[in-house]
């Protein structure tokens, strides 16, 4: 399994348009759930009424084991094809897509925008396309999903076709990079292997689709960053850092410097899994000595790299926001705390010099004094005290952001510019 390459991916679209059901068909129709599994869902959805979404119950199941704190199988959500190991980031909701998406834990590579053939583009649609683009994921595979509701008709095919193409236009995707593939998630058709209802369509199924997709490039070309996640000291060794390395490679010997500290020190160790290396690379998580680095000069939010390009600290930056789910309004003056990499900091907002549509990215309006749920924004901002953040376009992985007050994610972007300290 380990040496097939591996790809996040996530399945966005409308709320109704049969998300969970393709993945469900997906998973089962490719060996990573087995009958007796679907066996036991079928029972559970006619027990609640709801006979013929037991695929749909397969993400949801496992929603629900995490909310009762069960461990769970995992191989709910990963599969296989003949090229690549996936794992499937489960967004179920809007929300979950955009923190998911924003913190980072789990980028997403690709994403399969699923649109019902009976509804076209809606809300949703529009807005997840729209943020999958602002995101920085690359790949999109468009699902239209329930040709069964319209008799595996070719015009209606061809409409919706059109409809999102438009819409994938507006907001920069090259649509002619972009496959689009009928489905019937619910009667598993071209899903795992060709159907012959929709014999009029030329290309693959949704499986062939995957196997299509581009392998990501590790930005191991990138200057070396490593958030820094727990600071241990064990004896003797001494401090620990610990955090998993985001971007660039680190190998025994280099120079390091802690940001915003500015301590500098040579990389004595590595340790991965309890087992030494001399170097790591992106997705690693590891525990590392730094000679001449101790416990006060580190903390969990610095950031190391490399002493030749060291993290940048922001003394002011710009971010690209979409405000989610504030309680009032989103205004000038308003200092909450910024979730960026490990660090939380409280930083001010000096300025909201637009406001963006977030269906289209065109401007609205200039200097808004405040911002609503729904509404993205290019806003500047203080930190209260020294914070590491990267330009999207210099280091993306470091870019991003979730903003957060009273114990729920208000707004989420990432940094188009900076002014550094």
């Amino acid at each position: 399994m380990a040496n097939k390459p591996h790809l996040n991916l996530v399945f966005i679209g409308h709320v109704d348009h049969g998300k969970s059901t393709t993945v469900g068909r997906l998973l089962y129709d490719t060996g990573a759930i087995d009958e007796q599994t679907l066996k036991k869902l079928k029972e559970k959805a006619a027990e609640l009424g709801k006979a013929g979404f037991e695929f749909a119950f397969v993400m949801d199941s496992v929603k629900e084991e995490q909310e009762r704190g069960v461990t769970i199988d995992l191989a709910y959500k990963k599969f296989e094809t003949q090229k690549y190991y996936f794992t499937i980031i489960d967004a179920p909701g809007h929300k979950d897509f955009i923190k998911n998406m924003i913190t980072g834990t789990s980028q997403a590579d690709a994403a399969v925008l699923v649109v019902a053939a009976n509804d076209s583009v809606m809300e949703q649609t529009k807005e997840h396309a729209y943020l999958a683009k602002t995101l920085g994921v690359g790949q999109i595979i468009i699902a239209i999903n329930k040709m069964d509701m319209v008799n595996y008709d070719e015009a209606k095919y061809t409409a919706v076709k059109a409809d999102v193409s438009k819409l994938l236009s507006q907001i920069g995707y090259k649509t002619d990079e972009v496959p689009f593939i009928p489905i019937s998630s619910l009667q598993g058709e071209n899903i795992a292997k060709k159907s012959d209802k929709v014999a009029w369509y030329k290309g693959g199924c949704l499986l062939d689709e995957l196997n299509n997709l581009k392998p990501v490039e590790l930005p191991t070309g990138l200057p070396l960053r490593m958030p820094v996640q727990d600071v241990y000291t064990i004896t003797g060794i001494g401090t620990v850092p610990v955090g998993r390395v985001e971007t660039g490679v680190m190998k025994v010997g280099q120079k390091i410097i802690a940001m915003p500290s500015g301590k500098t020190g040579e990389l004595k160790s590595i340790e991965m899994h309890h087992e030494q290396m001399k170097e790591a690379g992106p997705g690693s998580n590891v525990g590392i000595n730094i000679r001449g680095v101790g416990k006060e000069d580190l903390r969990r939010g610095d950031v190391l790299g490399d002493a030749s390009s060291p993290p940048t600290v922001a003394k002011q930056f710009t971010g690209r926001i979409i405000v989610l789910n504030h309680p009032t309004v989103f205004t000038v003056g308003y200092t909450p705390v910024f979730h960026i990499n490990t660090s939380q900091v409280s930083c001010k907002v000096i300025k909201i010099t637009k406001k963006i549509d977030p269906k289209t990215g065109q401007v609205t309006a200039e200097n808004p004094d405040f911002l609503k749920n729904g509404e993205a924004a290019e806003i500047i901002v203080e930190p209260t005290r020294p914070l590491c953040i990267e330009k999207n376009t210099d280091v993306p992985q470091l870019s991003k952001f979730a903003i957060r007050d009273m114990g729920r994610t208000v707004a989420a972007g990432m940094c188009i510019d900076l002014v550094k300290k």
